[in-house]
């Protein structure tokens, strides 16, 4: 069988997922990737609806206008996205969830990990569990396979709420008291292109203690997201 090499175009963002809400971002401040396919904004991970499920959401292509920028903005077919899961707190994916775009889908694979860690990436049609119509501004489409997991993927309004100008003052010394409460939202109005999947965590198994040093007997599982490149 061919597989096709991908070759991580920037580092994961992201920390842990758990049975909170957590977030990273970074939104306009990777100059290697600003504006392309593979610019990531933001990494989510959080409780389900269904407190037995983990959401995780990448993120992409941040920025678009409302109109004609969003409805014309597409995920790139040469770039895999990739959901690392850490269930020992080594740092080391030990689940992975792969995510790329063929023709109007996303196709979603969760190959096993001992020949998938690291900065290259293969796609094993062998190992897809689901896939999802790309939805549009007009046309949401979700999926769900038999083993209870859920897809998208599609425009989003941007959900990430930062003051980009007060922190810009901050940085330059401009603002010696900081933040304020509470700020311009410099994303307010603008949209995202979403991967989202939702997972049982019974697919996921039982992560080990130790990764909140504040807690450390709470079972976590320690989570990032890479967006890969054709090679």
């Amino acid at each position: 069988m061919k597989k096709t090499k991908f070759l991580a175009a920037i580092g994961g963002l992201g920390l842990a997922a758990l049975s909170v809400f957590l977030i990273a971002a970074d939104h306009i401040d990777a100059p290697a990737v600003a504006g392309t396919s593979t610019d990531i904004t933001d990494f989510y991970a959080f409780q389900g609806e269904n407190p037995d499920n983990l959401v995780f959401v990448a993120n992409v292509q941040g920025l678009l206008a409302p109109g004609q920028p969003t409805e014309q903005a597409i995920f790139d077919e040469n770039v895999l996205v990739e959901f690392n899961i850490d269930k020992t707190n080594d740092l080391v994916e030990d689940e992975l969830i792969q995510a790329i775009k063929r023709n109007d889908s996303m196709y979603f694979f969760m190959p096993t990990t001992n020949s998938q860690t690291g900065l290259t990436s293969t796609i094993n049609a062998a190992t897809q569990i689901g896939v999802v119509k790309i939805s549009t501004t007009t046309d949401v489409q979700t999926s769900t396979n038999d083993d209870g997991f859920k897809f998208f993927a599609g425009p989003r309004e941007d959900p990430f709420f930062f003051d980009f100008v007060q922190y810009g003052e901050i940085l330059a010394g401009n603002a010696p008291g900081g933040f304020n409460n509470p700020g311009s939202d410099t994303f307010a109005g603008t949209n995202v292109l979403s991967i989202v999947v939702e997972v049982p965590k019974s697919k996921l198994g039982s992560p080990t203690p130790g990764a909140n040093p504040l807690n450390p007997s709470a079972r976590l599982y320690n989570a990032w997201v890479e967006a890969k490149r054709k090679q």
